[in-house]
């Protein structure tokens, strides 16, 4: 497998709410709870200031996603937002730590200066190992801020880094 990241294109929707609607349907990390058709899709995809493609070179197919955005406004619109998505079946082959570090470079491309994650689950180790390998300072926990699909509260982890 050859991973590369480029642009969403309205051609990828399909495929991107699959990956993307499998992580809500999923309820352990993302706060959505309603699943993306495709006309929403395309809408939320295209909204972002960037949305990033990972795709297979070889295969073509589209292995996972991420989500860029600003976190909030006015004096703190340098602050940005990120959400990522990988293809259940392919997670553990490094795709995240390469959605993860291609949405550090365009946030600052793009002119932010720090990158914020404001719910990042507790249990979501595999996340916490990466941002803390790839730099990211954990602020602080929010106790019982999310709510997993089970019904049980868990603790969420605030991150920032630096551009």
């Amino acid at each position: 497998m050859n991973i590369e990241i480029r642009e969403y294109r309205k051609e990828d929707v399909s495929d991107s709410i699959k990956i993307w609607n499998k992580v809500v349907d999923d309820g352990m990390a993302f706060p959505q709870t309603e699943p993306l058709d495709e006309i929403d899709g395309d809408k939320f995809f295209s909204s972002q200031s960037f949305t990033g493609i990972a795709y297979d070179t070889e295969s073509g197919n589209i292995v996972g996603l991420y989500i860029l955005h600003p976190n909030n406004i006015g004096r703190c619109g340098h602050i940005c937002n990120a959400s990522y998505a990988v293809k259940s079946d392919l997670r553990g082959y490094h795709i995240g730590e390469k959605l993860v570090s291609h949405s550090l470079s365009k946030a600052k491309e793009l002119g932010f200066r720090i990158m914020q994650f404001n719910a990042v689950v507790e249990s979501n180790t595999y996340a916490l190992k990466l941002y803390k390998k790839l730099g990211f300072i954990q602020l602080g926990v929010i106790p019982k801020g999310f709510l997993n699909k089970n019904g049980k509260y868990e603790n969420i982890i605030l991150h920032y880094i630096e551009l």
